[in-house]
């Protein structure tokens, strides 16, 4: 009895798409993305959406009857203008804010740095260790992890880093 080829069996593998956006971002980058995605589409769709909170103010349960049509309408703009052509560029966008958002952490670390020695003044408080001191500016140096860990033997643990 002769069994079937394998090769004829396997289903054809749908071809590979290049991504305009291969670096994989982390949960919360990513959610920083998904938040510009959505307000992208709520702006595009501001009008639609005033419609329906005009109908639905002063109703609970029965601005589901009475204001169908603006949901309908709202709804299906929304559904218009979240494409994954716009959710690309929502990305981009992130990824072009980088470095703003980056000076905006570190001026914000240096202001709290600021802050707590002054209070460390005021207070006639110790201050703080050399060593700690040290690790916070080194982390505050660091830039946003983007595209995950460097693979190798050479890579530190984060546990090596603290």
């Amino acid at each position: 009895m002769a069994t079937p080829d394998s090769s004829s069996t396997e289903k054809p593998h749908p071809p590979v798409i290049p991504s305009r956006n291969p670096l994989p971002l982390s949960a919360s980058q990513e959610a920083q993305v998904r938040d510009i995605f959505y307000a992208r589409v709520r702006s595009r769709c501001s009008e639609e959406i005033k419609a329906f909170a005009q109908c639905a103010m002063g109703r609970t349960f029965t601005a589901g009857f009475f204001c169908s049509e603006p949901k309908r309408i709202m709804n299906s703009c929304m559904k218009l203008h979240a494409t994954p052509e716009e959710q690309d560029s929502a990305r981009e966008e992130w990824f072009a804010k980088r470095m703003e958002r980056q000076r905006e952490k570190e001026r914000k670390q240096r202001r709290k740095i600021e802050q707590e020695k002054f209070l460390r003044e005021w207070w006639g408080l110790p201050e703080k260790d050399k060593e700690v001191a040290r690790r916070e500016m080194e982390k505050m140096e660091r830039g946003e992890r983007v595209g995950g860990f460097p693979s190798g033997r050479g890579r530190r643990r984060i546990e090596e880093e603290e």
